[in-house]
C-alpha cells in the first residue's frame, strides 16, 4: 500500500487514522472496530464490505498501535 495514499485515507465514519494491516489486506479502524479490505491494492472503503473486528481484536491491535508510536 502506498504510504502516501495510506496517510491521506480516513475512516469513512468517524474520520479517524487508519492502520494498514499488510498481511491480512485491510485497513483497520480500532475505534468503530472496522477492517476495509484491499482488493489489487485498492482500498473499499463502503461500510457495507467492512468486516467487523471482534473485541479482542480491537484491543490487541490498538495495543500493538500504541507500542508501535
Amino acid at each position: 500500500m502506498d504510504k502516501q495514499l495510506l496517510s491521506m485515507l480516513v475512516c469513512p465514519l468517524c474520520k479517524g487514522k487508519l492502520k494498514y494491516d499488510a498481511e491480512a489486506a485491510e485497513l483497520l479502524c480500532t475505534f468503530d472496530g472496522l477492517a476495509f479490505p484491499v482488493r489489487d491494492g485498492v482500498p473499499v472503503m463502503l461500510e457495507g464490505e467492512a468486516r467487523r473486528m471482534s473485541e479482542e481484536e480491537k484491543l490487541d491491535k490498538a495495543q500493538k498501535n500504541t507500542a508501535a508510536e
